[in-house]
Protein backbone atom coordinates (compact mmCIF):
# COMPACT_ATOMS: atom_id res chain seq x y z
CA UNK A 1 0.00 0.00 0.00
CA UNK A 2 1.33 3.38 -0.62
CA UNK A 3 2.24 5.27 1.79
CA UNK A 4 0.33 8.74 0.66
CA UNK A 5 1.18 10.67 3.65
CA UNK A 6 4.85 11.23 2.14
CA UNK A 7 3.37 13.21 -0.09
CA UNK A 8 2.74 15.95 2.57
CA UNK A 9 5.75 15.79 4.64
CA UNK A 10 9.06 14.43 3.16
CA UNK A 11 10.11 17.23 1.08
CA UNK A 12 9.41 19.62 3.88
CA UNK A 13 11.39 17.22 5.89
CA UNK A 14 14.27 17.02 4.08
CA UNK A 15 14.66 20.49 3.70
CA UNK A 16 14.19 21.39 7.28
CA UNK A 17 17.32 19.28 7.77
CA UNK A 18 18.94 20.57 4.93
CA UNK A 19 18.34 24.36 6.46
CA UNK A 20 19.64 23.15 9.65
CA UNK A 21 15.82 24.40 10.50
CA UNK A 22 14.88 20.47 11.53
CA UNK A 23 13.81 20.54 15.34
CA UNK A 24 13.43 17.59 18.04
CA UNK A 25 12.51 17.55 21.68
CA UNK A 26 15.04 17.49 24.90
CA UNK A 27 14.06 15.60 27.46
CA UNK A 28 14.52 17.12 31.18
CA UNK A 29 13.79 14.50 34.12
CA UNK A 30 13.31 16.91 36.75
CA UNK A 31 11.30 19.55 37.41
CA UNK A 32 11.31 23.14 35.96
CA UNK A 33 14.25 25.12 38.13
CA UNK A 34 17.56 27.28 38.25
CA UNK A 35 19.32 23.35 37.39
CA UNK A 36 17.54 20.49 35.87
CA UNK A 37 18.68 16.86 34.63
CA UNK A 38 18.58 16.50 31.02
CA UNK A 39 18.56 13.17 29.15
CA UNK A 40 20.89 13.40 26.38
CA UNK A 41 20.95 12.12 22.97
CA UNK A 42 23.93 9.45 24.50
CA UNK A 43 21.15 8.61 27.18
CA UNK A 44 23.00 9.72 29.59
CA UNK A 45 21.83 12.42 32.17
CA UNK A 46 23.24 15.38 33.14
CA UNK A 47 22.71 18.67 35.67
CA UNK A 48 22.57 21.66 33.55
CA UNK A 49 22.18 25.14 34.26
CA UNK A 50 18.82 26.23 33.19
CA UNK A 51 19.14 29.22 31.09
CA UNK A 52 16.57 29.20 28.80
CA UNK A 53 13.12 28.76 30.99
CA UNK A 54 10.09 30.99 30.51
CA UNK A 55 9.36 30.55 34.37
CA UNK A 56 10.87 33.15 35.23
CA UNK A 57 9.96 33.93 38.73
CA UNK A 58 11.57 30.09 39.13
CA UNK A 59 7.93 28.99 41.21
CA UNK A 60 7.38 26.06 39.49
CA UNK A 61 9.24 24.32 42.11
CA UNK A 62 8.96 26.31 44.93
CA UNK A 63 7.35 23.37 47.86
CA UNK A 64 4.37 25.51 49.24
CA UNK A 65 2.78 26.04 45.94
CA UNK A 66 3.51 22.22 44.87
CA UNK A 67 1.92 21.33 47.90
CA UNK A 68 -0.64 23.73 47.47
CA UNK A 69 -1.30 22.07 44.33
CA UNK A 70 -1.44 18.92 45.71
CA UNK A 71 -4.15 20.09 47.93
CA UNK A 72 -6.68 21.43 45.09
CA UNK A 73 -6.53 17.90 43.51
CA UNK A 74 -7.46 16.29 45.85
CA UNK A 75 -10.34 18.61 46.64
CA UNK A 76 -11.84 19.12 43.32
CA UNK A 77 -10.50 16.33 41.43
CA UNK A 78 -8.22 16.05 38.04
CA UNK A 79 -10.43 17.72 35.66
CA UNK A 80 -13.33 20.33 35.12
CA UNK A 81 -15.63 17.62 32.89
CA UNK A 82 -17.42 20.32 30.47
CA UNK A 83 -16.82 23.91 29.44
CA UNK A 84 -17.35 27.20 31.50
CA UNK A 85 -21.21 27.77 30.09
CA UNK A 86 -22.01 24.13 30.85
CA UNK A 87 -20.61 22.45 34.01
CA UNK A 88 -16.84 23.37 34.01
CA UNK A 89 -17.53 26.46 35.79
CA UNK A 90 -16.13 25.64 39.03
CA UNK A 91 -15.09 27.80 42.31
CA UNK A 92 -11.07 28.40 41.31
CA UNK A 93 -11.92 29.65 38.27
CA UNK A 94 -13.64 32.17 39.70
CA UNK A 95 -12.03 33.16 42.32
CA UNK A 96 -8.89 32.79 39.94
CA UNK A 97 -10.46 35.55 37.53
CA UNK A 98 -11.42 37.79 40.32
CA UNK A 99 -7.61 37.89 41.33
CA UNK A 100 -6.28 38.63 37.83
CA UNK A 101 -8.52 41.54 37.77
CA UNK A 102 -7.17 42.87 40.90
CA UNK A 103 -3.43 42.39 39.86
CA UNK A 104 -3.92 43.88 37.19
CA UNK A 105 -5.55 47.15 38.11
CA UNK A 106 -9.12 46.03 36.26
CA UNK A 107 -12.39 45.73 36.59
CA UNK A 108 -12.75 42.26 35.58
CA UNK A 109 -11.05 39.25 33.46
CA UNK A 110 -11.89 36.07 31.85
CA UNK A 111 -9.02 32.72 32.15
CA UNK A 112 -8.34 30.81 28.46
CA UNK A 113 -6.92 27.02 28.65
CA UNK A 114 -3.41 28.89 27.04
CA UNK A 115 -2.64 32.11 26.17
CA UNK A 116 -2.82 31.15 22.52
CA UNK A 117 -6.03 30.62 22.70
CA UNK A 118 -6.77 34.42 24.67
CA UNK A 119 -4.78 35.74 21.66
CA UNK A 120 -6.90 33.76 18.74
CA UNK A 121 -10.05 33.84 20.69
CA UNK A 122 -9.98 37.47 21.49
CA UNK A 123 -8.59 38.94 18.28
CA UNK A 124 -11.19 37.17 16.21
CA UNK A 125 -13.76 37.83 18.60
CA UNK A 126 -13.18 41.70 18.48
CA UNK A 127 -12.52 42.28 15.10
CA UNK A 128 -14.43 40.77 11.91
CA UNK A 129 -14.55 41.20 8.57
CA UNK A 130 -14.58 45.32 7.45
CA UNK A 131 -12.28 45.71 10.66
CA UNK A 132 -8.54 46.92 10.82
CA UNK A 133 -5.99 45.56 12.99
CA UNK A 134 -2.39 47.05 13.00
CA UNK A 135 -0.30 44.82 13.58
CA UNK A 136 3.73 45.31 14.97
CA UNK A 137 5.80 42.75 12.37
CA UNK A 138 7.66 41.00 15.05
CA UNK A 139 4.52 40.14 16.92
CA UNK A 140 4.21 36.37 18.08
CA UNK A 141 2.43 33.32 16.03
CA UNK A 142 -0.76 33.07 18.30
CA UNK A 143 -1.69 37.35 17.27
CA UNK A 144 -1.02 36.53 13.83
CA UNK A 145 -3.21 33.74 13.44
CA UNK A 146 -6.13 35.72 15.61
CA UNK A 147 -5.67 38.09 13.27
CA UNK A 148 -6.29 35.94 9.89
CA UNK A 149 -9.25 34.08 11.64
CA UNK A 150 -11.07 37.40 12.23
CA UNK A 151 -10.91 37.90 8.06
CA UNK A 152 -9.95 41.58 9.45
CA UNK A 153 -7.81 43.74 6.83
CA UNK A 154 -4.39 43.53 8.10
CA UNK A 155 -1.90 46.22 8.04
CA UNK A 156 1.38 45.32 9.26
CA UNK A 157 4.12 48.35 10.70
CA UNK A 158 7.65 48.76 11.21
CA UNK A 159 8.64 46.87 14.72
CA UNK A 160 8.24 49.48 17.58
CA UNK A 161 8.35 52.33 15.08
CA UNK A 162 5.08 54.42 15.88
CA UNK A 163 5.61 57.02 12.72
CA UNK A 164 4.89 53.69 10.44
CA UNK A 165 2.29 53.27 12.93
CA UNK A 166 0.32 56.38 12.04
CA UNK A 167 0.96 56.16 8.84
CA UNK A 168 -0.63 52.02 8.10
CA UNK A 169 -3.58 53.86 10.31
CA UNK A 170 -3.98 56.85 7.63
CA UNK A 171 -3.56 54.32 5.27
CA UNK A 172 -6.52 52.42 6.43
CA UNK A 173 -8.46 55.29 7.03
CA UNK A 174 -8.01 55.88 3.50
CA UNK A 175 -9.16 52.74 2.62
CA UNK A 176 -12.34 52.43 4.59
CA UNK A 177 -13.29 56.40 2.82
CA UNK A 178 -13.26 54.23 -0.70
CA UNK A 179 -15.07 51.74 0.48
CA UNK A 180 -17.46 53.72 1.26
CA UNK A 181 -17.70 55.87 -1.93
CA UNK A 182 -17.91 52.46 -4.18
CA UNK A 183 -20.48 50.79 -1.82
CA UNK A 184 -23.16 52.38 -4.32
CA UNK A 185 -25.43 54.02 -1.87
CA UNK A 186 -25.19 51.45 1.25
CA UNK A 187 -24.54 53.53 4.35
CA UNK A 188 -21.10 53.70 4.96
CA UNK A 189 -20.33 51.73 8.43
CA UNK A 190 -18.31 53.45 11.32
CA UNK A 191 -14.39 52.55 10.69
CA UNK A 192 -13.40 50.01 13.38
CA UNK A 193 -9.44 49.33 14.34
CA UNK A 194 -7.40 47.79 16.56
CA UNK A 195 -3.69 48.74 17.29
CA UNK A 196 -2.06 44.67 18.34
CA UNK A 197 1.23 44.06 19.83
CA UNK A 198 3.55 42.63 22.35
CA UNK A 199 4.39 43.90 25.48
CA UNK A 200 7.41 42.14 25.21
CA UNK A 201 9.25 40.54 22.37
CA UNK A 202 10.30 37.48 23.04
CA UNK A 203 12.64 36.72 20.19
CA UNK A 204 14.88 40.30 21.35
CA UNK A 205 13.80 40.86 24.74
CA UNK A 206 12.87 44.74 24.15
CA UNK A 207 9.08 46.14 25.06
CA UNK A 208 6.48 47.66 23.11
CA UNK A 209 6.30 51.56 23.76
CA UNK A 210 2.82 51.81 25.84
CA UNK A 211 2.37 55.41 26.18
CA UNK A 212 2.99 56.33 22.28
CA UNK A 213 0.82 53.80 21.67
CA UNK A 214 -1.91 54.83 23.96
CA UNK A 215 -1.62 58.47 22.71
CA UNK A 216 -1.85 57.30 18.78
CA UNK A 217 -5.13 54.76 19.81
CA UNK A 218 -6.43 58.16 21.42
CA UNK A 219 -6.16 59.79 18.43
CA UNK A 220 -7.39 57.69 15.72
CA UNK A 221 -10.06 56.41 18.03
CA UNK A 222 -8.79 52.92 17.62
CA UNK A 223 -8.71 49.84 20.33
CA UNK A 224 -5.47 49.06 21.73
CA UNK A 225 -4.59 45.50 22.74
CA UNK A 226 -1.31 44.22 24.46
CA UNK A 227 -0.13 40.55 25.01
CA UNK A 228 1.63 40.73 28.00
CA UNK A 229 2.65 37.16 28.07
CA UNK A 230 6.57 37.98 29.05
CA UNK A 231 5.95 40.85 30.76
CA UNK A 232 3.22 39.59 33.95
CA UNK A 233 5.67 38.76 36.41
CA UNK A 234 8.76 40.38 35.08
CA UNK A 235 8.01 43.90 34.25
CA UNK A 236 7.52 46.77 36.74
CA UNK A 237 8.18 46.91 40.54
CA UNK A 238 5.67 44.67 41.77
CA UNK A 239 5.40 42.28 38.42
CA UNK A 240 2.13 43.70 37.24
CA UNK A 241 3.62 44.33 33.55
CA UNK A 242 3.96 47.23 31.15
CA UNK A 243 1.80 49.75 32.29
CA UNK A 244 3.43 49.74 36.17
CA UNK A 245 6.93 49.63 34.09
CA UNK A 246 6.23 52.87 32.31
CA UNK A 247 3.69 54.58 34.87
CA UNK A 248 0.94 54.92 32.89
CA UNK A 249 -2.36 53.65 31.80
CA UNK A 250 -3.46 50.33 30.69
CA UNK A 251 -4.26 49.23 27.12
CA UNK A 252 -8.04 48.99 26.85
CA UNK A 253 -7.06 44.76 26.35
CA UNK A 254 -4.44 43.29 28.51
CA UNK A 255 -3.98 39.52 27.39
CA UNK A 256 -1.25 37.16 29.68
CA UNK A 257 -0.73 33.82 29.96
CA UNK A 258 -0.37 32.02 33.77
CA UNK A 259 2.56 29.55 32.06
CA UNK A 260 5.31 31.75 32.47
CA UNK A 261 6.04 33.69 35.29
CA UNK A 262 3.21 32.57 37.04
CA UNK A 263 4.26 29.17 36.57
CA UNK A 264 0.79 27.08 35.54
CA UNK A 265 -0.98 26.78 32.94
CA UNK A 266 -3.50 29.29 30.57
CA UNK A 267 -3.75 32.74 29.46
CA UNK A 268 -6.13 35.52 30.36
CA UNK A 269 -7.45 38.67 29.02
CA UNK A 270 -8.21 41.89 31.94
CA UNK A 271 -10.51 45.04 30.81
CA UNK A 272 -13.59 46.44 31.24
CA UNK A 273 -16.79 44.66 32.34
CA UNK A 274 -18.25 45.03 29.31
CA UNK A 275 -14.86 43.76 26.66
CA UNK A 276 -15.23 40.24 29.59
CA UNK A 277 -18.88 39.83 28.75
CA UNK A 278 -18.60 40.06 25.62
CA UNK A 279 -15.48 37.53 25.32
CA UNK A 280 -17.41 34.87 27.52
CA UNK A 281 -20.57 35.29 24.93
CA UNK A 282 -18.61 35.62 21.73
CA UNK A 283 -14.85 34.12 22.11
CA UNK A 284 -15.25 30.86 20.15
CA UNK A 285 -11.80 29.68 22.08
CA UNK A 286 -13.39 30.45 25.60
CA UNK A 287 -16.91 28.71 24.15
CA UNK A 288 -16.17 25.93 22.51
CA UNK A 289 -13.25 24.02 24.82
CA UNK A 290 -13.67 22.35 27.94
CA UNK A 291 -12.59 24.76 30.99
CA UNK A 292 -9.47 24.06 32.27
CA UNK A 293 -9.03 21.71 35.48
CA UNK A 294 -10.06 23.66 38.83
CA UNK A 295 -6.99 22.50 40.31
CA UNK A 296 -5.10 24.48 37.60
CA UNK A 297 -7.19 27.69 38.19
CA UNK A 298 -6.47 26.99 42.17
CA UNK A 299 -2.52 26.61 41.32
CA UNK A 300 -2.58 29.92 39.37
CA UNK A 301 -4.61 32.00 42.08
CA UNK A 302 -1.97 30.62 44.56
CA UNK A 303 1.25 31.32 42.66
CA UNK A 304 -0.32 34.59 41.63
CA UNK A 305 -1.20 35.59 44.94
CA UNK A 306 2.89 34.42 46.03
CA UNK A 307 4.31 36.33 43.70
CA UNK A 308 1.66 39.46 44.91
CA UNK A 309 3.36 38.76 48.54
CA UNK A 310 6.96 38.24 47.30
CA UNK A 311 7.87 41.31 45.62
CA UNK A 312 11.50 41.18 45.74
CA UNK A 313 11.64 38.07 43.64
CA UNK A 314 10.74 40.43 40.46
CA UNK A 315 13.21 42.64 41.35
CA UNK A 316 15.97 39.73 42.24
CA UNK A 317 15.06 38.91 38.74
CA UNK A 318 15.54 42.94 37.56
CA UNK A 319 19.26 42.37 38.99
CA UNK A 320 19.90 39.11 37.45
CA UNK A 321 19.25 40.68 34.31
CA UNK A 322 21.61 43.42 34.82
CA UNK A 323 24.53 41.88 36.03
CA UNK A 324 24.55 39.06 32.99
CA UNK A 325 24.55 41.20 30.57
CA UNK A 326 27.07 43.27 31.79
CA UNK A 327 28.80 39.87 32.75
CA UNK A 328 28.25 38.92 28.66
CA UNK A 329 29.98 43.07 27.90
CA UNK A 330 32.93 42.32 30.09
CA UNK A 331 33.67 39.33 28.02
CA UNK A 332 33.57 41.00 25.02
CA UNK A 333 30.28 40.61 23.60
CA UNK A 334 28.24 43.23 22.19
CA UNK A 335 24.78 42.41 24.26
CA UNK A 336 22.76 45.29 25.22
CA UNK A 337 20.94 45.41 28.41
CA UNK A 338 17.61 43.71 28.25
CA UNK A 339 14.60 45.56 30.36
CA UNK A 340 12.69 42.38 29.90
CA UNK A 341 14.13 38.39 31.39
CA UNK A 342 15.23 37.83 27.65
CA UNK A 343 18.74 37.90 26.45
CA UNK A 344 19.12 37.52 22.81
CA UNK A 345 22.82 36.51 21.77
CA UNK A 346 22.63 36.62 17.95
CA UNK A 347 24.92 34.68 16.43
CA UNK A 348 23.68 34.56 12.74
CA UNK A 349 24.24 31.62 11.01
CA UNK A 350 22.05 28.68 11.71
CA UNK A 351 24.53 25.58 12.09
CA UNK A 352 26.65 27.60 14.13
CA UNK A 353 23.87 28.57 16.54
CA UNK A 354 22.95 25.55 16.93
CA UNK A 355 27.10 23.92 17.35
CA UNK A 356 27.46 26.90 20.17
CA UNK A 357 23.88 25.59 21.54
CA UNK A 358 25.52 21.97 21.72
CA UNK A 359 28.63 22.52 22.73
CA UNK A 360 27.50 24.62 25.87
CA UNK A 361 25.25 21.70 26.86
CA UNK A 362 28.08 19.79 27.01
CA UNK A 363 29.11 22.45 29.42
CA UNK A 364 26.23 21.93 31.71
CA UNK A 365 24.64 25.11 30.13
CA UNK A 366 21.18 24.79 28.44
CA UNK A 367 20.54 27.76 26.04
CA UNK A 368 18.73 26.33 22.66
CA UNK A 369 19.71 27.93 19.57
CA UNK A 370 16.18 30.05 18.18
CA UNK A 371 16.37 29.46 13.92
CA UNK A 372 13.93 30.39 10.98
CA UNK A 373 11.26 30.40 11.06
CA UNK A 374 11.12 31.65 14.72
CA UNK A 375 13.27 34.73 13.85
CA UNK A 376 14.67 35.72 10.27
CA UNK A 377 16.89 33.77 8.16
CA UNK A 378 20.41 34.67 9.18
CA UNK A 379 19.32 35.84 12.49
CA UNK A 380 19.79 32.71 14.46
CA UNK A 381 20.73 33.29 18.26
CA UNK A 382 20.75 31.89 21.70
CA UNK A 383 18.17 33.23 23.84
CA UNK A 384 18.96 33.27 27.27
CA UNK A 385 15.83 33.98 29.50
CA UNK A 386 16.81 34.29 33.23
CA UNK A 387 15.34 33.43 36.65
CA UNK A 388 15.31 35.13 39.83
CA UNK A 389 16.73 32.26 41.99
CA UNK A 390 20.20 32.16 39.46
CA UNK A 391 23.14 33.22 41.23
CA UNK A 392 25.69 36.28 40.32
CA UNK A 393 28.70 33.33 40.56
CA UNK A 394 27.19 31.01 37.95
CA UNK A 395 25.76 33.70 36.03
CA UNK A 396 29.22 35.16 35.23
CA UNK A 397 30.63 31.27 34.68
CA UNK A 398 27.93 31.01 32.09
CA UNK A 399 28.93 34.25 30.59
CA UNK A 400 32.33 33.04 30.85
CA UNK A 401 31.31 30.28 28.83
CA UNK A 402 29.27 31.49 25.99
CA UNK A 403 31.69 34.24 25.31
CA UNK A 404 34.73 31.67 24.81
CA UNK A 405 33.07 29.58 22.67
CA UNK A 406 31.21 31.95 20.68
CA UNK A 407 34.78 33.14 19.98
CA UNK A 408 36.04 29.93 19.09
CA UNK A 409 35.61 29.04 14.91
CA UNK A 410 33.44 25.86 15.10
CA UNK A 411 32.23 26.31 11.36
Amino acid sequence: MNNLIEKFTDAALAQMRESHTYRTMRLIESPEAAHIILRGENGISSEQILLASNSYLDLADVPELKQAMANAVLKWGTGSGGARLTTGNKTPHVELETEIARFKGEEAAITFNTGYMANVGTISALCGKGDYIFSDELNHASIIDGIRLSRAKCFVYKHNDMADLERVILEAKADAREQAATSQGKAAAEFRGMIVTDAVFSMDGDLANLPELLKIAKAHEVLLMIDEAHATGVLGKTGRGLAEHYGCEHADVTIGTLSKAVATEGGFVAGKQKLIDFLRNKSRSFIFTTAMAPAIAAAALNNLKFIEANPERVQQLRGNVDFFCESLRREGLNVATSPSAIVPIVIGDEAKALQISATLQEHGILIPAIRYPTVAKGSARLRASLMATHTHEELERAAKEIATICKTDIS
